[in-house]
């Protein structure tokens, strides 16, 4: 008996699990094809969406459908089906819907009958927003750019064959530049809960692709539209509680849908330049929940980048009570520097959970996980699984690209493949060494059992190393480098550096090497860095050094001013830096340094003013503090780090992506007397704080605190005092750890405490958004303060306000300084800043001081 029960158990399972493939198209009465439609099971949220050319494919356990087809604009269809485990084709030809208007009287002058409509729906947003607390789903996600047209060149350098060929295109500059898919179980916990499990992926030529579901939920006041970065107030919901004062709205019709009546609305913007949507969105009366929505986002509404940005959504009923969205298709058009380039990413989400029940521990700081197999998926699963069919286009770049991978995988360690590569690689010219702004770049390739590797070598032409000031006159810098890849995710890095003064005839020259490994601490990855140098070397007394080289030549030169303070060391450095999985970092190191006063060595300037003279070396705002020869041993701590840390964890190790606390950092140094002829007697303590916050509409607040001292200043040289970061030149690119018309040093100090503050606010084109010509350049205000207090006799006060984003990169301010030690000024700067500011500024080295 058992055995029967087993036997008819195990059959009875088999009968009700085999799947049975329905396809189909789905066109209108005209036989035109309709992208993007949605069919699903009645009653269900299972279901997909057809592709780009219409057709769709659905595995559905045998039994027998009611096969739903929805499409924007379009009567509903629907059909019977019996699914067995045959593959059986079923087509949807959809007829226009035919709306009717309301008979709703309007008076003269009286408002759409949409605005009742809208208002209802306001009214119940906050109900819809939070009715479901919990739930999980399944998204599967596909994503697609594609080259439309492209120019010859792109800033001057021309884009060959070889270029095309690498980006994937055809001989005519077009075709699918990325492709992925994925498939992902999602779980959320209102409010800020969320947890993706990404059970497989793949994108065509290897990789991750994108898998993370962009949840758009126009319930919400603030609709965060694809990338924030590029959109970082957001965009209004035409639902939104202030929604009325940003659209003006209209009534097109309605329609019955399942015995519910739905209302078209058109969404008009009131005003051009706000973050506004256009286009319709469609409630359901009665309970005036979201139907489904047509909307779009244009430039002249705040898009970044993209020049539109097209989201259509269906929503479909979990239960009696709950709507939720079934599907979402995003895109997008970018049309920049002579690149046409469509994009789409198509969400399918499916068997919603609204009872999870969560455990208490469910939800940690890993939002993003990648399954073990992620990627080992063969065709034959993504075939079965996949909800949108993939597109003749697309089917061949996964082909493609994925055999090209596999290729150059099976080649990696080839002699041929090495041979390739040398040959391709073009020699080192020497108008790369001499004057070429690029500079000069070589691989040394070489093979090892794991594949083709290669050593890196660069180098900054002597033209653009040019350097001038009042110590050295013409300064000649030679700064190669050379990375060598070591075995076992090792990095070593030999930086040597020679400078020579031509008016001092003064040689000095360093190298600095760098070890980096990968290593694992408490069985979490992180890297560890050993540093080494030594030499002789010119610097800067406040080590941030404050004066850029380009900026100092052209004041020295033009302007008779020479700001840069210098000082030679014969030195040697050992220094220890360990990067957490967390992203926190410790830091340790030794130092040691000969110190050398150097004087001006040459007046030259093109200014001719005999009445102007050229300042000392020395730092005139301490003549008072003698600078001598003298040696100085000193060690350094520093610990950094950001709580709240989140994690994508892949199947190897977790990569952190940021919190939404603070940063957090405190240093401190010991001079260390008597050991080497060591002077240096201090103990200094520094802490700060800094953080982004995006506020949204109202922009977004970046601010830095700082506070320290000296605990011990028995012996403080001047290269060991607590230096302001002053500037006293038009240019500035130290936001928020400068102070923009402060001198150099007129404020060092060997005080036991100080404060520091930089604020600012981005408004992101809050107010600038309602001035003529600023609206369309779209260049945004910017305002904050800066301020230090050492005590009454020693601080300052500045207060600024600039526009930003000038050409997407440039910054200007005007600023008031406030100075105990001087009158008021006022000043102008210019820096970077806007969408791509932050990525041009220079970043200091951490090797090379």
């Amino acid at each position: 008996m058992p055995k029967i029960l087993l036997s008819l158990i195990l059959l009875t399972s088999f009968y009700y699990t085999q799947a049975g493939i329905i396809r189909g198209k789905v066109t209108n009465d005209k036989n035109e094809t309709l992208p993007f439609a949605s069919v699903f099971i009645k009653g269900t949220t299972n279901g997909t969406t057809t592709n780009a050319a219409g057709q769709y494919h659905l595995d559905v356990p045998a039994g027998s459908y009611t096969l739903v087809c929805q499409y924007m604009g379009y009567k509903k269809g629907e059909q019977q089906i019996t699914v067995t485990g045959a593959e059986q084709t079923l087509d949807f030809t959809l007829s226009p819907l035919s709306l009717q208007i309301k008979e709703v009287i309007v008076k003269s002058g009286g408002e759409d009958p949409a605005y009742a409509i809208i208002r209802q729906a306001i009214k119940k947003r906050g109900y819809y927003l939070d009715q479901v607390k919990e739930y999980t789903c399944n998204d599967y996600i596909k994503g697609v750019f594609k080259m439309r047209d492209m120019p010859g060149s792109f800033f001057g350098k021309k884009i060959g064959a070889e270029d095309v060929e690498d980006m994937g295109l055809d001989s005519t500059r077009k075709g699918v530049l990325f492709l992925s898919e994925s498939v992902t179980k999602v779980a959320v916990k209102r409010p800020d809960d969320i947890k993706v499990e990404v059970l497989s992926a793949r994108q065509s030529g290897g990789g991750f692709g994108f898998s993370f579901p962009a949840f758009i939920d126009f319930y919400e006041n603030n609709v965060t539209a694809m990338v924030s970065q590029f959109s970082k107030r957001g965009y209004i919901s035409p639902i939104s509680e202030n929604a009325l004062l940003y659209y003006k709205y209209r009534l097109e019709g309605v329609f019955q849908d399942d015995g519910k009546t739905v209302n078209k609305i058109k969404v008009i913007p009131r005003r051009k330049y706000e973050p506004l949507f256009s286009g319709y969105i469609f409630i359901t009366d009665n309970d005036w929940r979201i139907h489904s929505v047509d909307l779009m986002v244009t430039q002249e509404y705040q898009l970044e980048i993209m020049d539109t940005l097209h989201i259509t959504q269906i929503h479909v009923p979990v239960n009696n009570e709950v709507w939720r969205t079934k599907d979402q298709v995003i895109n997008l058009t970018i049309k920049q520097f002579g690149f046409n380039v469509a994009g789409s990413f198509v969400n399918v989400y499916s068997n919603y959970n609204l009872q999870p029940n969560f455990t208490k521990k469910y939800f940690d700081r890993t939002i993003m996980r990648y399954d073990t197999a992620f990627d080992s998926k063969q065709l034959a699963y993504w075939d079965s699984i996949r909800p949108v069919p993939l597109e003749p286009e697309e089917v061949t770049d996964f082909r493609k690209k994925d055999s090209t991978a596999r290729a150059r995988r099976d080649s990696s360690r080839s002699q041929w493949r090495l041979d390739t590569l040398k040959a391709h690689q073009k020699p080192i010219k020497l108008s790369q060494i001499l004057y070429s702004m690029g500079g000069a770049a070589h691989k040394f390739y070489f093979r090892r059992d794991t594949g083709i590797y290669s050593h890196d070598f660069s180098m900054k032409s002597l033209l653009t190393q040019l350097e001038y000031n009042t110590v050295e006159g013409i300064s000649l810098n030679v700064e190669p480098e050379l990375d060598l890849d070591l075995p076992r995710n090792q990095q070593l890095r030999i930086i040597p550096r020679i400078r020579y003064g031509f008016s001092n005839t003064h040689l000095n020259a360093y190298t600095f090497v760098s070890w980096r490994k990968e290593a694992k601490l408490g069985g979490r990855y992180g890297y560890n860095t050993w540093t080494a140098g030594g030499g002789k070397r010119v610097s800067q007394f406040n080590r941030d050094n404050p004066v850029s080289p380009i900026a100092n030549i052209f004041y020295t030169l033009l302007f008779k001013d020479n700001y840069m303070k210098l000082y030679e060391n014969w030195f040697g450095e050992l220094r220890f830096r360990r990067r957490f999985q967390s992203s926190a970092t410790i830091s340790a190191g030794i130092s040691y340094e000969d110190r050398i006063p150097v004087q001006n060595t040459t007046d030259y300037s093109f200014r001719k003013d005999t009445g102007k003279h050229f300042l000392p070396n020395h730092p005139y705002e301490l003549a008072g503090i003698p600078f001598e020869r003298n040696q100085a041993l000193v060690l350094n701590l520093a610990f950094s780090f950001q709580p709240g840390q989140r994690f994508i964890e892949l199947p190897d190790r977790k990569v952190a992506i940021g919190s939404k606390y603070p940063i957090f950092r405190v240093a401190y140094s010991k001079g260390i007397p008597d050991i080497a002829g060591s002077d240096a007697n201090f103990d200094k303590w520094n802490f700060e704080i800094r953080d982004n916050v995006n506020l949204r509409l109202f922009g977004e607040f970046q601010y830095r605190f700082g506070a320290g001292g000296f605990l011990n200043s028995k012996s403080v040289d001047i290269p060991d005092f607590q230096h302001f970061n002053g500037n006293q030149m038009f240019y500035n690119i130290k936001y928020l750890n400068s102070f923009q018309l402060a001198p150099y040093y007129r404020y060092s100090n060997t005080a036991s405490l100080f404060g520091t503050a930089n604020v600012e606010h981005h408004f992101n084109g809050l107010l600038t958004n309602k001035i003529p010509l600023f609206n369309r350049l779209k260049w945004n205000l910017v305002a904050g303060s800066n301020a230090f207090y050492v005590n009454r006799d020693n601080n300052y006060v500045e207060v600024f306000a600039g526009l930003e984003n000038i050409l997407k990169v440039l910054r200007v301010d005007v600023i008031a300084g406030y100075q105990s030690k001087d009158n008021t000024r006022i000043g102008v700067r210019l820096g970077f800043g806007g969408l791509f500011g932050s990525f041009v500024r220079p970043q200091q080295d951490e090797t090379v001081q």
